[in-house]
């Protein structure tokens, strides 16, 4: 893959599997411009077809994750665009996020500092979140006159929190600090430190990137797809998705190390 403009890309490691992207705008607290938002969103689709990523962290540079939309470079020009070129914007956000939900990959974020607005919705979109202690996560839109939901939000964020406390996170948009949203399961863990958070993130994807990744990815798709299904749906659905699995060769590969008594070396096909 192309190295990218906007922000770092880290290569997986020999046979690790693990990738890592970096929001490099530290200065801003790792804001997003209209460049960063396009070549995310493209870079995160391309990935799709790298075999070698078996799992992904993303993560930000210096004291924060990410600081939502920058106010110079998209707030600004915003409020001069015709009502098409706004659609157009928040279309391809939402389009970021899709990607980022549709990966078959599983990705980690790890949060080293505020995650704010967009920052906040990327976090989410994350299969698994760990967050430094200090971190701070905020779902501001409401608080800058837009609609709570952006971004698939009001779509995700129930299914996290549930929708009593959704509500209050995306009405208020107070931030919630890293101990109280481990509490009401926004994060799974919770680190001493931005350095901590990393470690651990990429220790938990080194670990899903060790694991079946087809099987990861099915999962994932799963998990997505059946919150709109009845449970007839989701039992057909789920039927499918084993048969599929069935014909892998992981599954052959768990077999036999079973019967061998050894562990099992998953490839991801």
């Amino acid at each position: 893959m192309l190295a990218p403009k906007t922000f770092r890309y880290l290569a997986p490691v020999e046979e690790e599997g693990v990738a890592t992207i970096v929001l490099d705008r530290p200065d801003t607290l790792n804001s997003l411009t209209f460049a960063v938002y396009r070549e995310l969103t493209d870079f995160l689709l391309a990935l799709r077809h790298e075999s070698k990523v078996r799992a992904l962290v993303l993560t930000g540079e210096g004291r924060g994750f990410c600081s939502g939309g920058s106010v110079h470079d998209i707030i600004g020009p915003l409020l001069k665009l015709p009502a098409h070129e706004l659609l157009a914007f928040t279309r391809m956000t939402g389009e970021l996020i899709g990607n980022l939900r549709s990966l078959p990959k599983p990705v980690v974020a790890a949060i080293n500092g505020v995650a704010a607005g967009a920052g906040a919705v990327i976090a989410l979109a994350c299969d698994f979140r760990v967050a430094a202690e200090t971190s701070k996560i905020a779902f501001l839109f409401n608080r800058v006159g837009l609609c709570g939901a952006d971004m698939g939000a009001g779509w995700l964020l129930p299914q996290v929190v549930g929708l009593g406390r959704a509500t209050e996170i995306l009405m208020l948009g107070e931030p919630v600090v890293a101990p109280r949203a481990l509490e009401i399961g926004l994060v799974h863990r919770v680190t001493p430190d931005a350095a901590t958070a990393r470690s651990e993130a990429l220790a938990l994807a080194r670990k899903l990137a060790s694991g079946p990744t087809f099987a990861h990815g099915m999962t994932k798709t799963m998990l997505s797809q059946e919150a709109n299904m009845s449970l007839a749906q989701a039992l057909e659905a789920e039927a499918q998705a084993q048969q599929i699995c069935m014909q892998t060769h992981d599954f052959r590969e768990a077999y036999h190390a079973f019967i061998e008594k050894r562990e099992p070396r998953f490839t991801g096909r």
